[in-house]
């Protein structure tokens, strides 16, 4: 199954900015996280550039080192414990085996591993599979990573040392590696997809941030896809296409983010009339969508306690919304405190869009607006299921309403709680 991607980045000067924001994240992230633990996917984000010329494709990819090796451990030996896998050594500390990357043995054959990303990336072009060729490689501990945002970026990342001397001994987890592959298309070359076959088995690989730049004539493309790339992506230009990507993001963050959810559920809940209740999204979403602006472009305090204060704030807003949901009486004011809560909530939809888009990136509104479009149909979405549900009910069973609303607005009321707890102490942490 294909799945047609957007097209984002204009030709000229800056050829694409992507991913310097989602890079630095994930590398904090993970590294804040077990650095020292097995084949961890520490750093989670897998950039490609594929430049169409005339006879050729030409790849330049910057994935996490992980991807390549935790699948190739060797056969177990005497005292249980299986060979290193290529290019890496074992280590034991605190009783747990590490892995790290072995230095010299990818100083003396890059070849072998750019191998593995070449076996591990299929182009198929006019039904037919293309053969790649390797090119340069290089390997860095992630947070010495050099640029990678435009091809020009990605060209001179992959000249120089392949691991510096200079560079420490690390953990295969916290390794990128940069690669050039070219794929010969002499017969001409029509539309043509991409995928990985690459599946190491690695705790939160279907969480994977596949950014794929796409240089040819006219203006460049940026697609975004997460996950494995298992499934083709076919290559398309439609801005369209563009559109529902940002659309489909957006959807899948109200979705995926279960205290949002929650939010909605009771907001919904709390709702007597559906007056109420669109005067009530309306408030939120002309709350959020302010600050999903102010918050992607950088006008909130960038203290390592503001994210964990906004968290906060969001399970408190579901106590919020349950409480009134069964409450006996109706606050005058629920609609504009709806829209402060819509407020609160818009910041932590920003927090994930600057992992999709980078903040420089052309096209910038079109895509903030097709993000928020898509978070707005994720809600009424909700609203959709619930409703019609509470406005039966109330027709048919009317004593029954209320302990419906109960039923659902206490546990909302319980998760929220877990996590007033949870972020108290991420806060108090970063504090």
């Amino acid at each position: 199954m294909a799945f047609a991607l957007v097209g984002l980045m204009k030709s000229g000067g800056c050829a694409g900015r992507v991913a310097r924001f989602a890079t630095f994240l994930a590398v904090l992230v993970g590294l804040a996280g077990t650095a020292a633990a097995h084949f961890n996917l520490n750093v989670n984000i897998r950039i490609i550039h594929v430049e169409e010329r005339a006879e050729d494709l030409r790849i330049l990819i910057r994935l996490p080192m992980a991807y390549l090796l935790a699948d190739k451990l060797g056969p177990e030996q005497a005292d249980g414990s299986r060979t290193a896998a290529p290019y890496s050594t074992n280590s034991t500390e605190d009783e747990v085996l590490v892995h790290y990357l072995d230095a010299e043995a990818l100083r003396r054959d890059p070849a072998g591993l750019a191998s593995f990303i070449g076996e591990g990336h299929v182009v198929r072009s006019g039904g037919r599979e293309l053969v790649p060729e390797l090119g340069r490689l290089r390997a860095y501990p992630a947070l010495k990573q050099v640029p990678f945002a435009t091809l020009e970026e990605a060209d001179r990342a992959l000249d120089g040392e392949i691991y510096p001397e200079d560079f420490e001994v690390t953990y295969v987890g916290d390794t990128i590696v940069d690669a050039e592959i070219i794929y010969r298309t002499p017969g001409g070359r029509g539309d043509y997809t991409i995928e990985s076959t690459l599946n190491p088995g690695l705790p939160g690989q279907a969480d994977t941030a596949n950014l794929i730049l796409v240089h040819g004539a006219g203006e460049p493309l940026v697609f975004r896809v997460r996950g494995l790339l298992a499934d083709p992506i076919e290559v398309s230009r439609s801005l369209v296409d563009a559109v529902l990507t940002f659309v489909y993001e957006g959807v899948r963050h109200i979705l995926e983010g279960t205290d949002h959810v929650l939010f909605v559920v009771c907001l919904v809940l709390g709702a007597r009339l559906i007056r109420d209740l669109l005067w009530r999204i309306t408030g939120f979403t002309l709350g959020h969508s302010i600050t999903l602006a102010l918050g992607f472009f950088g006008f909130v305090p960038q203290a390592a306690w503001f994210v964990p204060l906004v968290e906060l704030g969001i399970a408190f807003s579901i106590v919020y919304a349950a409480i009134i949901a069964i409450g006996d009486k109706q606050l005058k004011s629920t609609t504009l405190v709806t829209a402060l809560i819509g407020l609160l909530h818009g910041l932590g939809f920003s927090f994930v869009l600057r992992e999709i888009l980078q903040l420089d990136a052309p096209n910038i509104w079109q895509s903030l607006v097709a993000f928020n479009l898509g978070v707005e149909i994720g809600q009424v979405a909700i609203a959709l299921v619930i409703w019609p549900c509470l406005w039966a009910l109330s027709k048919y069973l009317p004593n029954k309403v209320s302990l419906v609303r109960l039923g659902l607005a206490l546990p909302c009321i319980g998760f929220a709680a877990i996590w007033i707890g949870e972020r108290t102490i991420l806060l108090l942490g970063a504090l």
